[in-house]
Formats: structure tokens, C-alpha cells, sequence
């Protein structure tokens, strides 16, 4: 599927004659935005632009494609105009990755409701990646996770990864130890897997799980061990550390994402303030230090 994303980072790149300057616009990495293009180049099936060293140019095909880019995007702007529908300043669509939106998110959301009774919000939950690409289509405003110093959107809070267990079970003391997995947490996994084998601790996959929800009853249940953020590990559940005979796990950075006409429309940058606040506020450090 052709995502209008795709299209604004492709006329940024164009209209800019490069990829890193088209990442500041946009507010993603040079990396991020390679990728972008690269995925549009399978669609289509042609390359869209020549490069030469560090110089960009447009394909004779890229050259046709942007003309129809443009045309595409003002179509679009003027479809949502004429039914009144240019996302309506009442109305802002969230996305989040499904740890923050079940455990932290609906507080601050209530909060913002209070101050602004008349912004409806629209939350829709899923991983990093996902979300980001939806960003635009879907969602104003995204929430993500990414490695420290990634240089992705806006950091607002840096949240630790943990390992929880039962507190009336002992599966870290199993061997090898079961562990469950978030399906959509592929980075907290590989950085889980990497840990244990670096530390010489066998372990067994015990349970994928779709959502954090299941994740947490699993681990609850005493059936495994499972990676959570600090500020998001359930009171049900005790923190292993290295003095259990668990490796230390890195820390992640969260941070917002606002689509690119975003930064001009009230509802959406006074959800934005809110969001920063809160998730820079001194508590939430402390709830997982």
C-alpha cells in the first residue's frame, strides 16, 4: 500500500536534493528516510532517484512521480477541505506502543480531558515500527520507543528495561528459565535473548504473546519471566536484578512524533504539551529507579 507519508518524504527528498536535510524537515534520521524512499522504489518498481556520491538527482521516472506526488497531496488537502474534514481541530488521533497505553497513557489522557473538555482523542496502540508508518494516515501524533540516542522524534523520558516474575512462583529459578515475549516487542527480545546468553543463563521460550495484557497474567501466573519498562511493571510483580542472577538490561528512550502539518494545529500541540509534562514529570523517573 502507498502511504501519503511515503509521498511527503519522497517530495521532501526531491525538493530538498537530499536525504539528510529531508530528515530535519521531517524530524527522522538520514537512515529513516533512506528506508522510506527505498520502500517506495519496491512499489513502484524503478528507482526514483540517481545518486552519485553525495549528490541526489531525480530519475526521469522520479521526475514524472513527483509531478503526480504534488498533485496527489493538493487533491487530497482539497478532498478533506471540501466535507469539512481537515482533521478537525477536536479531534486528535494518538498512536502508542501498547505498554504506555495500557499503564501510563490513560491517566494523562484524563487530565488533558479536564483541561481541554472540548479535544477528543482517538488512541490506537501498536509497535514502534507500525505506528511510525502509520504516522500521518492514521495517527497526529505517535509515541514510540526507540535504542538511547536513536535521534528519532522528540525525547520526552527515558524508561529502564526489567525483568518481572511472580511473586508467589519461582520460575527464575528454573533450568533453563522460561521467558515470555511480547509478538511486538522485537527489540526488548533480542536484547533479552543477547543478555541471557552473554550471562550463560539457558533459557526456553515459554510464551509469545500478542499484547501486554496476556504477557503480565502469563508472567503473574508464574509460567515464566518477562521483559517490562519500570514504569509499566504491574505492582503483582517483582523486579529481578542482578543479585537474582539476572543480567542488567538497557534503557529506552521514549519519544513523541507529530505529523508534518501537525505543528500548526492547536488541539494537536496542546495534546503534545501535555504529553511532555507529564512524561518528563520527576515521579515517573523515580517509579522505575
Amino acid at each position: 500500500m502507498l502511504h501519503l507519508n511515503l509521498l511527503q518524504v519522497f517530495i521532501s527528498v526531491a525538493e530538498n536534493s537530499s536525504f539528510t536535510l529531508a530528515g530535519s524537515e521531517m524530524h527522522r534520521t538520514q537512515s529513516a528516510i533512506s528506508m522510506k524512499i527505498k520502500r517506495l522504489e519496491e512499489i513502484l518498481g524503478v528507482p526514483v532517484f540517481e545518486r552519485s556520491g553525495k549528490s541526489i538527482e531525480l530519475t526521469k521516472e522520479g521526475a514524472i512521480f513527483l509531478t503526480h506526488s504534488r498533485r496527489i497531496l493538493q487533491l487530497v488537502d482539497e478532498a478533506m477541505s471540501a466535507v469539512g474534514a481537515v482533521r478537525k481541530s477536536n479531534v486528535v488521533r494518538l498512536g502508542c506502543v501498547e505498554d504506555y497505553a495500557v499503564r501510563t497513557i490513560p491517566k494523562i489522557l484524563v487530565d488533558f480531558w479536564v483541561e481541554h473538555p472540548d479535544v477528543h482523542i482517538e488512541m490506537g496502540t501498536g509497535d514502534s515500527a507500525s505506528l511510525l508508518d502509520r504516522l500521518g494516515d492514521d495517527f497526529d501524533v505517535v509515541l514510540a520507543e526507540h535504542p538511547l540516542n536513536s535521534g528519532e522524534g522528540e525525547v520526552v523520558c527515558t524508561d529502564s528495561l526489567v525483568w518481572g516474575a511472580s511473586a508467589n512462583h519461582s520460575p527464575h529459578l528454573q533450568e533453563p528459565i522460561p521467558v515470555a515475549f511480547r509478538s511486538q516487542g522485537a527489540l526488548e527480545r533480542q536484547w533479552a535473548c543477547s543478555a541471557l546468553n552473554a550471562a550463560g543463563r539457558p533459557w526456553r521460550l515459554a510464551c509469545l504473546s500478542a499484547g501486554i495484557g496476556t504477557l503480565q497474567t502469563a508472567v503473574d501466573a508464574g509460567l515464566a519471566v518477562g521483559v517490562f519498562k519500570a514504569s509499566t511493571l504491574a505492582g503483582a510483580l517483582n523486579r529481578l536484578t542482578p543479585a537474582d542472577n539476572f543480567p542488567q538490561l538497557p534503557d529506552v528512550e521514549m519519544a513523541l512524533h507529530v505529523m508534518n502539518d501537525g505543528f500548526s494545529q492547536p488541539s494537536i500541540m496542546q495534546l503534545v504539551k501535555k504529553l511532555r509534562e507529564s512524561l518528563q514529570r520527576p515521579q515517573l523517573a523515580a517509579a522505575h529507579e
